[in-house]
């Protein structure tokens, strides 16, 4: 479970920094902020790799004992169907306990820290996040600006070029600002683009109109940052005891997400014991692909039935729960009809092969 849940965590993870790392070289994201953010969103990572990593993990271990006969001899010295199950849901348990810790407390709390640092970095300006030496393109898709280089700090602009096509709209003139300096200047909850000692050039290339205007400091205000959070990120990120109190469809859907995980850990346990018996010949990775499909089909019907109750259009609360209920049958099924599921194979083949026989 342990090397199973670390390589799915390694390619999430991977997946999701090389997107952050993307919108670092883009002057989106603060490189300094990666690594936290990272941290933060592993805890709600964890959340649905634990339950798939046992699942594999049970799998590959039963797997090997039945393409070794180990389990032929466990089984002729005394250890029945039944004490198997008993120790696997035992550290099914354990697995629970430790994904309902993570789903109550820690990944909402790690999901609140990371739409913080998020906000608070789609909340810079341009200037906040421009890169030095070189050419950062403006949010507004107008322009362009420049900065030869930046204070340790980064809040002094030494250097500074802003070009705008069409500043005051589509039929504007193109704008130029050249400045020996400039800062972000906040004032009354609103921030402005301080530069000092520079020219501004407003025109018409190739018309002889020009405007030209020298200036010691000049504001200019920037536009307010429109990034909101979803809705079920929002609730997502609220604590458990909040989604208590809340009585709206999304923090009900959300509470009833949170509670179905842990029971989630406890049926695939159960699902993985049946679903790893296999011949000797057949080899321990013979089920493992229709397991994995049938753990798919598990999680993507719990997605759909948070959705469902997002929505309001679920004739009940418990469609999470039902869901769970339908599992747990089909574990049941295969667990006291062991055969129904490798049966079925077997039947095709030879239905397959009787004609050959014939001729």
């Amino acid at each position: 479970m342990f090397a199973a849940s670390s390589i799915l965590l390694l390619i999430i993870v991977s997946a999701r920094f090389t997107n952050y790392l993307a919108q670092a070289a883009a002057g989106k994201l603060d490189a300094g902020v990666l690594l936290i953010l990272m941290v933060y969103r592993s805890l709600s990572f964890m959340e649905l790799i634990l339950p798939l990593g046992l699942f594999i993990g049970i799998m590959l271990s039963y797997g090997r004992l039945y393409m070794q006969s180990e389990m032929t001899v466990l089984s002729a010295c005394g250890l029945s169907n039944r004490r198997l199950l008993g120790y696997t849901m035992v550290t099914s348990f354990s697995v629970a306990m430790l994904v309902a810790f993570l789903t109550m407390y820690l990944g909402p709390k790690g999901t609140r820290e990371s739409q913080q640092v998020l906000f608070e970095q789609r909340n810079k300006t341009d200037f906040e996040t421009i890169l030095p030496a070189r050419f950062n393109d403006l949010d507004s898709g107008r322009g362009v600006s420049f900065a030869q280089s930046l204070s340790s700090d980064k809040k002094q602009l030494q250097g500074v070029f802003i070009a705008e096509l069409s500043p005051d709209g589509a039929k504007g003139a193109p704008s130029i600002l050249v400045a020996n300096s400039g800062e972000i200047d906040a004032q009354l909850g609103q921030k402005f683009l301080l530069l000092r000692d520079g020219k501004r050039y407003l025109g018409r290339p190739g018309s002889a109109n020009y405007e030209v205007v020298e200036f010691e400091e000049f504001y200019q205000k920037l536009p307010e940052s429109d990034y909101q959070i979803g809705r079920r990120k929002a609730t997502d990120s609220m604590s458990t005891l909040a989604l208590l109190r809340d009585p709206s469809a999304e923090s009900r859907a959300a509470l009833q997400w949170r509670l179905s995980l842990p029971m989630l850990v406890m049926i695939v346990g159960f699902l993985a014991v049946p679903l790893s018996r296999t011949e000797p010949r057949r080899g321990r990775y013979g089920k493992l692909a229709p397991a994995i499909v049938i753990y798919i089909v598990y999680l993507v019907s719990l997605n759909s039935a948070r959705g469902l109750l997002e929505s309001g259009k679920s004739p009940t609360e418990a469609i999470l729960w039902l869901v769970h209920f339908a599992f747990f049958i089909l574990a049941c099924i295969l667990y006291l009809w062991p055969s129904w599921f490798s049966g079925g194979f077997r039947l095709f083949k030879v239905k397959n092969r009787a004609p050959e026989a014939a001729s």
